[in-house]
């Protein structure tokens, strides 16, 4: 080889060694690394009502519509829409240009068949069903919902902005039966879920979908301008707290969710992080029981439970700081429109356990197991089971407390066996305010015929308060509607509210834009 050839031939491998790292950083810059509040167990953001799931929905897919942060409907999707026939007719007509993953168009019948999955599936969703006569495609475009009755929240119903929300999907993945998963992520949303790369209980990864067509107001809730600044978006599932303030503290993450609240003034006092509250409504946390074995079909017995618990307990071993979370005696949560606290007497009075023991005997407590299922890969959550165990034992209950992480813990509370056969007597869990701010969402409180949500609660009279809110004329009637709801909830107890919090997220300083709201939303987040 001559002289020069050795010598182009050293320049070129100079540059290509001097290269690589610059094309790795520049990558970093381009990629938003993030840590979740628990596993993402289940890839269909239709079928559970995880957090983690919805905050994965809402990057894959689009809306018809979303809401700003006073909980009022924006059309996303839709361009625009229109009533007849004394509100018993709406049209919609979707924007132009509108795209799924795979390069397909979103068409009118892609909305209406994603719109009777979803159906089957969420509480508010369910109450439309009940509403519609029938739906239509006028044209690929432009679409026709036909209701028995008007239903006055029906914009409130197509934008839900909280779990189990109505994600669009191409038709053939929304003919899937509902109660059985999707497993081909098409979604038509900013970013584009990157399947080769998923590894459950590890990582997720997404690449930003260069064919989203934003909208042109400011991002607000899920609602407006959904701009993905970032190329990658990875997930990292860290279920241990220190391992994970230990990552963004070296700078090998931007952004964890949900940080343990024990370690928030350490990370505080890091000169590149920044902890604050994202969640303006906060979490409402519950104890949750299953209706179809003994002991908590009788309501007796739920009753004894729910005035036996000490709010004031599950908050404090949630969270240590006094103004960052509250005790609330509704069913609904508190400082939310419309809702009272009925039940604030009778669960704030001293508890004398000689005497709830004594009333659990009366009310016909026979020894059965209580099989408590608890993450402990979810600190939030795994607290709250310990405490509820120490406390049913101490009124005289044989307890179980089961130790598992949060997936198996999702898939176990779907078992209808009784509790000593695989399936189990009550969990605990956090939901964000709005996603039971009213009758229609509030799947804790919703009694369907057939049982709705984990627990198969079942109360005809509570479907009927949610019928009578859907279909009030005026706000003085839906009030009412809304108030019949709350104390028929407190009274039969088909959970027990354990209080209301705020989490605390930390963030890299370099990032900016986070929108505000009760789910981690990736759009409109950049680096500066």
């Amino acid at each position: 080889m001559t002289t020069g050839l050795r010598r182009r031939a050293l320049l070129a491998s100079t540059a290509a060694a001097l290269a690589t790292p610059a094309i790795a950083q520049d990558m970093r810059a381009k990629t938003l690394r993030f840590v979740p509040s628990a596993n993402l167990s289940f890839l269909d953001p239709t079928i559970t009502t995880a957090g983690v799931s919805a905050s994965h929905g809402f990057a894959v897919f689009d809306n018809l519509y979303g809401v700003d942060g006073k909980n009022r409907p924006q059309r996303q999707m839709v361009e625009g829409e229109s009533v007849s026939d004394n509100g018993r007719v709406w049209t919609f007509k979707l924007r132009d240009g509108l795209k799924f993953h795979d390069n397909e168009p979103v068409r009118a019948a892609d909305c209406i068949a994603s719109i009777k999955r979803w159906s089957a599936r969420d509480s508010f969703g369910q109450s439309l069903a009940a509403f519609t006569d029938r739906m239509e495609a006028v044209d690929d475009r432009t679409f026709r919902i036909h209701l028995k009755r008007p239903m006055g929240p029906i914009l409130d119903a197509l934008g839900k902005a909280t779990v189990t929300a109505l994600y669009i999907l191409p038709e053939r993945l929304a003919s899937t039966d509902p109660f059985k998963p999707i497993t081909e992520m098409i979604g038509s949303g900013p970013y584009k879920f990157i399947a080769s790369e998923f590894s459950s209980g590890s990582r997720v990864a997404y690449e930003r979908n260069a064919a989203y067509v934003p909208r042109n107001e400011p991002a607000d809730w899920t609602s407006g301008g959904k701009q993905a600044h970032f190329e990658r978006l990875e997930w990292s599932i860290i279920p241990d707290p220190a391992t994970a303030a230990a990552a963004i503290q070296r700078g090998e993450i931007d952004w964890y969710e949900y940080a343990l609240l024990d370690l928030t003034p350490q990370l505080a006092k890091h000169p590149d992080i920044s902890v604050r509250n994202v969640t303006p409504y906060g979490l409402g946390s519950v104890m949750r029981f299953n209706f179809l074995h003994p002991p908590f079909n009788n309501v007796a017995i739920r009753r004894i439970v729910r005035d036996a618990v000490n709010q004031d307990d599950y908050m404090r071993a949630i969270h240590g700081d006094d103004k960052a979370w509250a005790e609330c005696h509704a069913m609904f949560l508190c400082g939310l429109p419309g809702v009272t606290e009925f039940g604030a007497a009778a669960a704030k009075a001293p508890k004398n356990y000689d005497q709830i023991r004594a009333a659990l005997k009366a009310a016909g407590y026979n020894g059965e197991k209580i099989v408590i299922i608890n993450p402990t890969d979810y600190t939030f959550i795994s607290s709250q089971g310990q405490l509820t165990a120490d406390l049913l034992k101490k009124i005289g209950f044989n307890v179980d407390l089961i130790d598992t992480d949060f997936g198996t813990m999702l898939r176990r509370r779907n078992a209808k066996d009784a509790p000593d056969k695989g399936g189990w007597s009550l969990f605990h869990t956090s939901a964000a305010a709005l996603s039971v701010a009213n009758p229609a969402v509030n799947y804790y409180t919703r009694g369907p015929a057939d049982g709705g949500w984990a627990g198969w609660y079942s109360n005809q009279a509570a479907e009927q308060a949610n019928e009578d809110w859907l279909a009030a004329a005026d706000p003085a009637a839906r009030q009412a509607a809304f108030e019949a709801a709350q104390r028929l909830a407190w009274e039969d107890v088909p959970y027990v509210p354990l209080g209301f919090w705020r989490p605390k997220s930390a963030f890299r300083k370099s990032l900016t834009g986070v929108v505000e709201c009760d789910l981690a939303l990736f759009w409109n987040v950049r680096r500066t």
